[in-house]
């Protein structure tokens, strides 16, 4: 018995020294070398910018319903070409700003509060969100946004809806701080991807985006609009298109509309017949560096580089109310030879894979800026600022690729034949922020909204969901969070209104 005992007592002890030796190094042996536990949040801020590129949702809504583009055809396409509810596209906005944007801006900030000494990179990080969240809640109204981005940080996968007033009151508080917050003295920021770093181009961005901001609420509170326009022109705003926030494209990394349009969406999109007769009629510079249309086209095979011609006189433009099937008289008897003989927008130059991105501009920002001062409400020349905003475009037009330069000559010939008339001055400022916005769908159609203009006749194709608008107001939630999130929706529609296209955003108000 002695005997055993002692032989159990020897094999306990080397199991002991066995699983001990085992244990040695089993963290390292077992921890992945190469996965990242931790991200710098510059990278985040990357991530947040590059993915607030317009999309295909661009095409789908945004430049539909402002009469810039539009699809005759039915499909993934249905959307604002028919004043439909396409609930799988209208969510387009939401999925990407929540699950990339705001994830990454949010987080990103939850890293920083334990590196008090980047205080550079934290104010910039803001106003990138603040950037997000306007585009958010212009799209949807009421919105996640004190309790977004916080599933994996606090366990809040529910999270409460805020009104878009009090959205608009913190967008407007934290763009103000985080410009105060930007010191050139304090940590360097090279590695982010719009200004590498500059912090003088950064407040200008952030004042240029107050000033947007602002503007939203000339016709809900225009005390405080007027309030903080006036500390955004004298907080400093964009100076030229240096300033331009821009996501720039190569082979690597496409641009996401113009591989659609280049793609399977290639025959489907066209530019609208009001957005091609404006340029058209008051002799735009800008419509030769825009559009294309192949001549006797008789199908999307035929749109070649043998049947283009990008001739301003040539185009004509799609009109708004047809189908694929409606539309087929509607071409003959405007002459052309089939709908694919549409003008397009030129998939080799504005449409091309490889085209940037413009996300906020120096001309939008002059003409925001002329429309505050004939409001009265900032110092500035608004004929001045006027022309600069259109100058400011047709320059900008030279940053696409493919030749779209527009001479000097004709940009001086346009402004001069241009002059902001008294008692006009809203109109003729908006229309031309139209036109500077083309591509830009959320911000275009969140100025068609908030403005009124331009003034062009709605869609009107017969198979509408829309019940008491002209034009689509606003975007529906998507079915997810219909069916996780119902509670907090519930109360966001009742206090915003219902989850149809037809209810205006707090701002937005006849």
């Amino acid at each position: 018995m002695k005997k055993s005992k002692i032989i159990y007592l020897i094999k306990g002890l080397l199991i002991v020294l066995f699983m001990g030796s085992c244990d040695e190094g089993f963290d390292e042996m077992n921890t992945n070398p190469v996965r990242l536990t931790s991200i710098d949040p510059t990278f985040q801020l990357n991530q947040a910018i590059i993915s607030s590129s317009p999309g295909y949702n661009n095409l789908t809504y945004e430049t539909t319903i402002v009469k810039q583009m539009i699809t005759p055809f039915q499909g993934v396409g249905t959307g604002g070409n028919l004043n439909q509810d396409n609930r799988s596209a209208t969510q387009g906005n939401w999925q990407t700003g929540y699950r990339t944007i705001v994830k990454n801006l949010i987080d990103g900030l939850e890293s920083l509060g334990n590196a008090p000494e980047r205080t550079n990179l934290n104010s910039i990080i803001r106003i990138w969100k603040a950037h997000a969240f306007m585009m958010l809640t212009d799209t949807y109204g009421d919105i996640p946004y004190s309790e977004a981005g916080l599933g994996y940080i606090a366990g809040n996968v529910f999270p409460k809806y805020d009104s878009q007033e009090a959205i608009y009151t913190n967008i407007l508080n934290d763009l103000e701080m985080a410009v105060q917050g930007l010191d050139e003295s304090k940590d360097p920021i090279n590695q982010e991807i719009l200004y590498s770093g500059n912090i003088e181009q950064w407040k200008r961005l952030g004042n240029s985006l107050l000033l947007r901001a602002a503007m939203r609420l000339v016709k809900v509170n225009p005390t405080v609009a007027s309030q903080y326009a006036l500390k955004a022109v004298n907080g400093g705003l964009m100076q030229s298109n240096d300033d331009n926030a821009v996501v720039r494209h190569n082979a690597d990394y496409r641009n996401n509309v113009g591989t659609n349009l280049n793609g399977g969406q290639a025959p489907f999109y066209y530019l609208d017949e009001d957005f091609v007769n404006f340029l058209q009629s008051n002799n735009d510079p800008r419509l030769e560096s825009i559009a294309v249309r192949y001549v006797g086209a008789l199908s999307g095979g035929e749109q070649v580089e043998a049947n283009a011609n990008r001739s301003p006189e040539v185009q004509i433009g799609m009109p708004q109310g047809y189908d694929n099937t409606t539309i087929i008289p509607v071409a003959e008897a405007a002459g052309l030879a089939s709908l694919f003989s549409y003008s397009q927008l030129d998939r080799t130059r504005l449409g091309n894979p490889e085209a940037p991105n413009f996300l906020v501009t120096y001309s939008q920002t002059l003409l925001l800026h002329a429309e505050a001062a004939a409001r009265g409400w900032v110092p500035g020349d608004a004929e001045q600022l006027y022309h600069d905003g259109i100058r400011a475009h047709m320059e900008q037009m030279a940053l696409w690729p493919n030749d779209t330069e527009i001479a000097p000559e004709a940009i001086d010939a346009y402004i001069e034949n241009h002059p902001l008339e008294t008692g006009n001055e809203l109109e003729l400022i908006n229309t031309q922020y139209w036109v500077s916005s083309f591509l830009i769908g959320p911000e275009t159609w969140a100025n068609f909204r908030r403005s009124g203009y331009p003034l062009v006749n709605p869609n009107p194709y017969p198979g509408s969901d829309l019940q008491n608008e002209d034009f689509i107001r606003r975007l529906t939630y998507p079915d997810s969070e219909l069916t996780v999130n119902k509670e907090n929706v519930d109360e966001a529609t009742s206090r915003m209104g219902p989850d149809v296209l037809d209810t205006r955003v707090w701002w937005d108000v006849k």
